[in-house]
Parts: C-alpha cells; structure tokens; sequence
C-alpha cells in the first residue's frame, strides 16, 4: 500500500487549529477494476489520476505544509502485513470520506467496510457535539440509478449537479477518458475539492480510534433496499425515576434516556438508530411501553428483527419488572437484548451487583440465548463506543433470527419445488436475496443451540 501526495502553494491563512492539523482532507474510497489479462494495462490508472489532480486542488485550497498527506488512495491489493491496520488509521484520522459512486462500488464489501468504519466515526462526533456532521462527500465515477443505491448512500443529501450537467451523466470515468470533455472534467475535479475543504472544515468531525477493520461490517448490507429494524428502548422517564436516581440520564420520554452521558449528548436510542441505518436498515425508535401484550400465549410470527435497549434501574418498577418478565417468557429469538450502562456513573457502579442480580431474574432466557456478542451485549455495554463495536454483531444476529421465524407460505401454484416465502416487510428483498429453509429443515428451538458454538 502506498499513498500519493501533491504539493502545492498555500493561498491564505486559516484559523491555528486548521494550521497546525495536517490530517489528510480526504479518504478517496473506489473499488478496484481487474486486469483484462496479466500483462494488460492498469484499469485505475484514471483513478489515479483524479486523486493527484484533487490533492493538487486541496494543496492550493488549504495551508497544509509541503509534503503533507492532501489525501490517501489504496493503490495496491487488499492484503499483506499491516494493511488493515493502515486503513484502519487513515479512516479514523481523515476529515472526509470521498466514495466513488459505481456499480461495482456498491457490490464491494470492502468499501462497505470502508464506509461504515467512517460513518460509526461521525455518528459518535454527533452523539458527542448533538450536531450534524455530514462528512461524506460523494462522487460519480460511473452514474448508478437510485434505485441500485442502498440506505447508507440514498440518505445522503447531496445535488451532483452542482458539478456540470455532463458530469452527471457521464461520471468521471466518462469525462476523464474523453478528450472533449477536458473542460467538464476540469470544472468537476475542482468543485469536488472545493467541497471536500468547505465540509472538512464545517463537519470538523476529530479523530477517533482506530476500528479492527477485518471485523467492521459493510454498510451496504445484502443487495436490495434497506430492511426493516426496531429499536425499543425500556428505561424511566425523569417523571418515574426510582427513588434516589439522579436525573441527569433520562428526559420527558422513554427514548430520551442517555446512559452515556457526559460523554454523550445524544439519546442512545437514536445513536443506535444511526449505526443501525449505516447498516442498510430502515430503523423506527418506540419505548416498551408500546409493545402490545400478547394474547396468544407468545406464539406469534414476527414482523420484523428488534433491539431491546433496556435500563436496569427500569427494574426498580414493579409494573415494568412484571413487563420485561413477561416479555421474557415469550419466544422471540429475533429480539437481542442490550443493556448499556456507564462505568463512569457512581449510581450505577454503587448499584451493580443488585441491578444485574435483579435482571438475571427477571430476564435469564434473554440473558443466555444466543452467539456470544448477544449474551455480551445483554450482560452490559459499558461506553459507548463499546456499543458501537458490538451493536453490528447484535443486529446482524436478530436479522439472522428473523429469517428463520418468519412465517412463510406455499408460493403460488402449489409447487412443491419452490421454497416458501416470507410475509412481513422483509419479504420483497429477502426472497430474492436470501434462502428461506422449509420449515421441517430445522428442528425447534435448534438456532439457539448452534448460535451458542457460532
């Protein structure tokens, strides 16, 4: 792995802190084209191109020393020693995140990775400050229709014709190898880096620590939109607060809860919702109390995967214990449980042992089911960045489940040779996307056996 730089003049002066920042302006994320042959030409020799002549841009736009990194392109394969630690680096120092827009792109898990690894790190920036972040700048190399776009890139507000009309037909690929259309290319190149300065210098989202890159999840997901994902969230409100606890944790509402806080401003609930959308899922945030009581003893068909956020001090309450106990008793593998709490909280500290005692009683089917990151994460999360490395490991774990309790139906016809299908919000993408078990493949109750050797 190599990275490429360009120096150039600085044209006026900026404030100190920018001055004495030398993090690189922009991560230039692409997927790589393979060779037609062995000893054919390199396909993203224009790729190439573009970072250089995007680095000369920034150099000229901002006063970055004389052989400071202007951005940072992967040039070389995937692999070798120290490569994913580099990457891993790079994406939690660099201001901006500059995707390459194209059809291969999307279909890449390693750019998935790359971008979720730089969106975990702005929605932290967010939690922290309470305040948007779009750092993400995007780019066309190959124009993609919409509808080919997963969450994660169709939530971005951007207007690409900003940047020519020709641009937005042709990406840069159809600018860059087209001579007619030098012009084009020239205006486009220099408006993105006028962006990519303005957002890194309005987003000012600060470096983070670095992510096991092997380990991220894409933030693509499987093909196909954005799937459904419910975040639920059982905590007091600052109006039933046990007696004694401190206030500083909880708002007018059960969504409102802050565990996390000083070193978060932001309700967990929607940081969860965030990473859960970098996910490629559609999330929607209600408190427990809107959960509807079963009425069929707990036999039900799900309509989609959930994340149970829950405050043991909740368990202060009598009705709500009684809720959470019920709630337990039901068979909802495709519900992981969460329980954050802060280290930093004396309250919490002080109360520890009493409270996890009190939820081990209260919820041990939910305590004990499922892979080793889901009784983890029921165990207790305790900072947030915590939560944020192993809500990825909880969600996929819930959508796993999800699939394999979903009602089906015979398709249509009566065939016996077609796999029966989902109902639910999920069933569009996933029967396309995914195989649906017949229902005598697996034995009761047999995933959760097997999540507990995954």
């Amino acid at each position: 792995m190599w990275v490429l730089t360009q120096d150039g003049g600085r044209v006026q002066a900026s404030s100190q802190q920018r001055a004495a920042d030398h993090r690189p302006y922009f991560f230039l994320s692409y997927a790589h084209t393979p060779r037609d042959g062995a000893g054919g030409p390199d396909p993203d020799m224009w790729v190439e191109r573009l970072f250089r002549d995007l680095c000369a841009h920034v150099m000229a736009m901002t006063d970055l020393p004389a052989g400071a990194q202007a951005g940072f392109i992967d040039r070389e394969m995937r692999s070798g020693e120290g490569w994913s630690e580099r990457l891993a680096e790079v994406l939690a120092t660099c201001r901006v995140f500059v995707p390459l827009f194209s059809p291969r792109y999307f279909a890449s898990e390693m750019c998935g990775k790359e971008w979720f690894a730089f969106a975990q790190r702005v929605i932290y920036e967010q939690a922290k400050s309470n305040r948007t972040a779009e750092a993400i700048v995007p780019a066309l190399w190959v124009p993609v229709p919409p509808r080919q776009l997963p969450g994660p890139a169709e939530r971005l507000q951007f207007n690409h014709r900003d940047f020519g009309d020709r641009y937005v037909t042709d990406g840069l690929y159809g600018l860059i190898k087209l001579r007619i259309f030098a012009e084009e290319y020239e205006r486009a190149v220099y408006e993105l880096a006028k962006r990519i300065v303005s957002v890194a210098d309005t987003a000012a989202v600060s470096p983070g620590r670095p992510v096991d890159y092997r380990n991220v999840p894409s933030a693509f997901g499987t093909s196909g939109g954005p799937r459904p994902m419910q975040v639920t969230v059982a905590a007091p409100t600052r109006h039933d607060l046990p007696t004694g606890r401190t206030p500083h944790y909880y708002g007018g509402m059960a969504q409102d809860w802050n565990p996390y806080h000083p070193d978060s401003v932001r309700p967990l609930a929607y940081v969860a919702r965030d990473l859960v959308r970098s996910l490629n899922y559609q999330a929607d945030i209600i408190s427990f109390d809107e959960v509807p009581v079963p009425q069929d003893g707990g036999k039900q068909s799900p309509t989609r995967p959930e994340i149970l956020l829950v405050d043991r001090w909740a368990l202060r309450d009598e009705e709500q214990r009684e809720r959470l106990a019920a709630f337990d008793a039901e068979h909802r593998p495709w519900v992981s449980v969460v329980v954050p709490w802060n280290r930093d909280d004396q309250q919490s500290r002080a109360a520890e042992a009493e409270l996890s005692g009190e939820l081990e009683r209260t919820m041990p089917k939910k305590m004990g089911q499922g892979r080793a990151a889901c009784r983890a994460a029921a165990k207790g999360v305790p900072s947030m960045e915590a939560f944020g490395q192993i809500l990825p490991q909880v969600v996929e774990a819930a959508a796993q489940q999800y699939l394999r309790h979903a009602a089906v139906y015979p398709p249509a016809g009566g065939s016996h040779t077609e796999r029966p299908r989902l109902r639910g919000p999920m069933a569009a993408e996933y029967a396309t996307t995914h195989y649906i078990p017949e229902t005598h493949d697996l034995a009761p109750d047999a995933e959760d056996t097997d999540d507990r050797t995954s």
